[in-house]
């Protein structure tokens, strides 16, 4: 019988572990929550750094199975830099079909909103697994549309009015 090897992940209450693996920059796991990194930030052991990101707030997690690198981009702001995490993983286990899932689940609505021709936006309603908090709500405008133009503001409230509408929220 084979020893299980202890993760050094500590996860919140409430939460289990239901996925982990090793990557050279960090260790990753995954509970129905969020993505959890612990980095190591000096020779001791004792200096470690726990990243917590809900997967509500998880934009977008892409794999490349070529390099073994997944890439997890968080929800920002726009006009500010997206927080992005990148990290390589030599044996991936179970942990990509968790986030795989996850961040799939916590995806209430999307919709495209075309304002010039095929461009315009997206309206994306994310809720977390737990359904505690209220759905957030987000744009993500497309290369070449300014979301300070009035015409693109009015675009965008429309949107987001109908897309509400659409999942029972006033």
């Amino acid at each position: 019988m084979g020893l299980r090897r202890r993760s050094p992940i500590r996860v919140e209450r409430g939460e289990k572990l239901l996925a982990d693996a090793v990557a050279e920059e960090a260790h990753l796991g995954g509970t129905r929550d969020a993505l959890y990194v612990v980095r190591n930030l000096g020779a001791s052991l004792a200096l470690e750094e726990t990243l917590r990101i809900p997967w509500e707030d998880v934009q977008a997690a892409d794999w490349d199975a070529e390099t073994g690198t997944l890439r997890v981009s968080e929800v920002g702001t726009w006009g500010e830099q997206r927080p992005e995490h990148v990290f390589t993983l030599a044996e991936p286990g179970l942990l990509l079909e968790l986030v795989r899932e996850r961040v799939t689940a916590s995806v209430v609505l999307q919709r495209h909103v075309p304002i010039n021709g095929r461009r315009g936006l997206r309206v994306v309603a994310r809720r977390a697994p737990h359904g505690d908090r209220p759905i957030s709500w987000i744009y993500e405008f497309d290369a070449g549309i300014d979301p300070d133009d009035p015409a693109v503001r009015k675009a965008a409230e429309e949107a987001l009015a109908a897309a509400r509408a659409e999942v029972g929220m006033p």
